[in-house]
């Protein structure tokens, strides 16, 4: 697992910045990024899901008793296993919060955004060798791109081209309440699936709360539901600006504030640890897998420790 681990980085960090915003082959690097990492795993970390039950199995003895339904043993006082005909191919759809915030750019680093497509490309690049399905949803307060779930080469190259317009997507729209979108998606994905939500929760207290709600809809039809939560450690959780006077424009409403950073610096950072607290607990009570995703570091930081964690979970 060591020697996997050191092999990913190895991939990744051949990949910078420069390379996925100006080679205009997203579907290149994606492959590159990938390479070496189903042999290394063996196993997907992925897998379909246990949809429907089929029939009653007599019990045999020796055999796990994970599945032997017990209101029927107290019926009949005989023991039989339930069996679950399987959905082998995983259906997995992305969605990518594409709302102002996320679209912040720092010097040398990608944006959110960019991140979010970054990571995405890799996800559907790993997803095609295992012949599982993916699809592809761009929102923010409202559904600006959205396809199918298919697992087709042909599909694959449409939403590596669907991708790739957005690295350099620039809105000049302000405030945004991305909670209704998603209820939206919410009710249009009807069969079991993976969901994986890319999102900076930058919302107001309120509507934080509807965030929440809108994200624990996704999981009504027994979906399994991921949050990677995109943010930028330099400026948002240490607060690095120095101490010079500076002007700060919300990216969502435009409102500007001029201060001295370090005067702040402290009860910012308090501010903001417990904000994250919070999502990360609201997310574990929904049992949704939370993912810290840090835009100032290479994406292996986020993505190789969750793969493993998949992988360990799926053993």
């Amino acid at each position: 697992m060591v020697y996997l681990v050191k092999e990913l980085h190895r991939f990744f960090m051949k990949i910078n910045k420069e390379d996925i915003l100006h080679t205009g082959n997203l579907e290149l690097l994606a492959k590159k990024a990938v390479e070496g990492f189903i042999t290394g795993f063996h196993k997907s970390p992925f897998h379909g899901f246990s949809v429907e039950f089929a029939e009653h199995r007599q019990y045999n003895q020796g055999e796990s008793t994970k599945n032997i339904d017990w209101k029927l043993y107290g019926r009949t006082d005989k023991l039989y296993t339930k069996r679950f005909d399987e959905e082998t191919n995983l259906r997995c759809q992305f969605l990518i919060d594409k709302s102002s915030s996320m679209q912040i750019e720092h010097k040398d680093v990608l944006s959110k955004l960019q991140y979010a497509i970054w990571v995405t490309a890799v996800f559907t690049q790993l997803l095609k060798k295992q012949r599982d399905a993916s699809g592809l949803c761009f929102f923010d307060n409202e559904i600006n791109e959205y396809t199918k779930i298919a697992s087709s080469s042909r599909h694959y190259k449409e939403l590596i081209y669907k991708l790739e317009p957005y690295l350099s997507y620039k809105s000049n729209q302000k405030s945004t309440d991305i909670s209704e979108t998603i209820h939206t998606i919410a009710a249009q994905i009807h069969r079991r699936s993976l969901v994986v939500l890319f999102t900076d929760f930058i919302e107001s207290t309120r509507d934080l709360e509807k965030l929440f709600d809108s994200i624990k809809h996704l999981k009504h039809n027994k979906h399994e539901v991921i949050v990677f939560h995109t943010l930028h450690q330099p400026s948002e959780l240490v607060f690095d600006y120095g101490n010079s006077p500076m002007t700060f424009e919300d990216a969502e409403t435009g409102e500007k504030v001029k201060l001295m950073p370090n005067d702040v610096k402290e009860e910012y950072i308090s501010s903001f640890s417990k904000y994250n607290d919070r999502i990360k607990s609201k997310l574990n009570q929904y049992k949704i897998d939370y993912v810290e995703a840090d835009t100032s570091k290479p994406i292996e930081h986020a993505l190789i420790p969750f793969l493993v964690k998949r992988k360990k979970m799926r053993s």
